[in-house]
């Protein structure tokens, strides 16, 4: 899945010498041996950031720090993706909408502070949601008021309704008295950040960065963990080796045999499969795409090419989901899919069935097997993270399958910057890479961030970074996308809105601007032996792995040591 850096990285051997010389807070599993001010030890945290860590606590930066999202900065209210299920309230208390929802009215917590003490105020909230960041071009919101110390209320120009994770799970309220000062949001690094989260920043190195408890926070008195410290890791193997001896408490990543890491008596872990993996394209050539992907004829070729039960058995050990090209999650989301037939991705190839495509497109097989027309031939160049190896594995069995239907695919591993900027940029052709799962029961998020949802502002032109809150990499524009989108914001009638998502799927499965591989497996590994509260199979409150924004906060909060 993409996380800016926060997917469940599963790196190969490449640089562990300056992790394993990592002065960690604590020794081994169970050892409480007094590190820091107040004699408990650091639960110790590996969501994927490596070396060096850059201080950077800004929750809009592309590259923030995962703690900065949730442990540090929080919405008005907590989504459990992994179920169907109703808000918790974080800084909100309550909320209504009016009858044709074009107006939120929102209660707040009495009394709540800001981590440097200042009070915490429907004002601030108001702020939050006027302040640009939140508030991105097309966003519909008319005003944000705050009407007393506790109430505030959004106005929008349209209902509402389908974009409630959005506004009251996602918008991160900020310090007015912080954040009114700072006009160049992107850039600024906040390294010193104020937030009404669970914690705040101790210490930030280059190979670790620690959060400790907030004395401000709401539930102070009732955390558990007192001292989080996340760590820098280069390399899969060791990260598996600081499991397994102990080390390391809490982790999101890829490990084809958990046994290697739980066998030490200490290592639970659970697989919540959630997020889409995908081949992003860059597939509009009015945007300034550029290569053979810009022709759905071509995605269309290499989707019916793909041998996905093979990716998921040898990619990724069979640990992952079958995926939906309408990017309904199954079975959570089942009865959004409008069309039976767009149910589940094809698991198996169809080589003929590519061929047949481009010929009918104009392309002819070359004497090497590779289609090609007008002297061009079709090959492309296909990116993954060096060091993701589910991914890496992906991406050469994708060109092998992909040959084997007349495509070159030309695979290639890039740097995790590397990786950012160009899905940024548009300078690609393929990426393997990942979306976000929907957070909540329906497949709108999605369809909103990364297929369009506004035919302004929702994407740009090769060479321009995506908007704020957008992830439309592909730079994908259809004004039947969008106008579908735009309709679903404004219903609350669950049949109307089943009747706009088929017309979106029918578009999005036909013109492939990603090209849907397998729903990926999301493995989390933490210490059973010295906390209790994690998130089970029997009460899976939060989605688990350390990387989660919003999630990983909430999880923190329920934790505590044991007895």
């Amino acid at each position: 899945m993409i996380r800016t850096g926060k997917r469940k990285i599963a790196l190969t051997a490449v640089a562990g010498a300056s992790v394993l010389a990592l002065g960690l807070t604590a020794c081994g599993a169970g050892g409480n041996d007094g590190s820091g001010a107040d004699g408990d030890r650091a639960l110790r945290v590996w969501a994927g950031s490596q070396t060096p860590i850059t201080a950077n606590y800004n929750p809009f930066a592309p590259t923030v720090l995962h703690g900065a999202l949730g442990p540090i900065y929080e919405p008005l209210f907590f989504f459990n993706k992994t179920a169907d299920s109703e808000p918790e309230g974080m800084i909100g208390d309550t909320y209504e909408y009016n009858e044709d929802g074009t107006v939120i009215t929102i209660t707040i917590k009495p009394d709540l502070k800001w981590s440097d003490g200042e009070p915490l105020t429907a004002a601030d909230v108001a702020f939050s949601f006027n302040y640009e960041a939140n508030n991105p071009e097309g966003n519909g919101l008319v005003s944000a008021e705050a009407t007393d110390d506790t109430t505030v209320v959004l106005t929008y120009s349209t209902a509402q309704f389908t974009t409630e994770f959005q506004r009251l799970g996602s918008t991160y309220i900020l310090p007015e008295h912080i954040w009114a000062d700072v006009d160049d949001y992107a850039n600024f690094a906040n390294e010193e950040p104020v937030g009404s989260g669970p914690y705040v920043v101790d210490k930030t190195t280059s190979e670790s960065y620690t959060l400790v408890a907030n004395e401000n926070f709401r539930g102070a008195d009732d955390l558990g963990v007192k001292k989080v410290q996340y760590i820098a890791v280069d390399n899969n193997q060791t990260a598996q080796d600081l499991l397994a001896a102990g080390k390391l408490d809490w982790t999101g990543m890829f490990i084809p045999n958990p046994d290697d890491v739980t066998a030490n008596g200490a290592i639970s872990w659970i697989n919540t499969p959630q997020d889409p993996t995908v081949l992003y394209t860059c597939s509009n050539a009015e945007l300034g795409c550029s290569g053979p992907q810009t022709d759905v004829a071509v995605r269309q070729a290499l989707n019916a090419a793909i041998d996905r039960s093979t990716i998921k058995d040898k990619a990724f050990v069979g640990l992952t989901g079958d995926i939906s090209p309408t990017y309904a999650l199954l079975p959570r989301d089942e009865k959004w899919v409008a069309d039976s037939a767009n149910e589940v991705s094809p698991q198996e190839p169809d080589a003929a069935e590519a061929g047949s495509i481009l010929e009918a497109a104009g392309y002819t097989k070359g004497s090497d097997g590779i289609y090609e027309k007008g002297g061009q031939k079709v090959e492309l160049t296909l990116t993954s993270v060096d060091g993701w190896t589910d991914y890496n594995d992906a991406a050469k069995l994708i060109a092998e399958q992909a040959e084997a239907a007349g495509i070159k695919i030309n695979a290639s591993t890039v740097q995790w910057q590397e990786f950012s900027d160009s899905r940024q940029s548009g300078d690609f052709q393929l990426i393997v890479g990942g979306m976000i799962g929907t957070s909540v029961a329906d497949p709108f998020q999605i369809y909103r961030d990364w297929f369009g949802g506004t035919t302004v502002g929702s994407t740009g032109p090769v060479g321009e970074e995506v908007p704020t809150g957008r992830w439309n990499f592909s730079r994908y524009n259809n004004p039947v996308v969008d106008q579908a989108v735009q309709s679903a914001i404004s219903t609350n009638d669950e049949a109307t809105k089943k009747q706009l998502y088929g017309t979106i799927q029918t578009e999005i499965v036909r013109d492939l601007p990603y090209i849907p591989l397998v729903i990926n497996a999301t493995q989390t590994f933490y210490n059973t032996k010295d906390y209790t509260g994690w998130p089970t199979e029997d009460d899976l409150y939060a989605f688990p792995p350390s990387w989660g924004s919003i999630a990983a906060g909430y999880v923190l909060t329920h934790l505590q040591p044991a007895e």
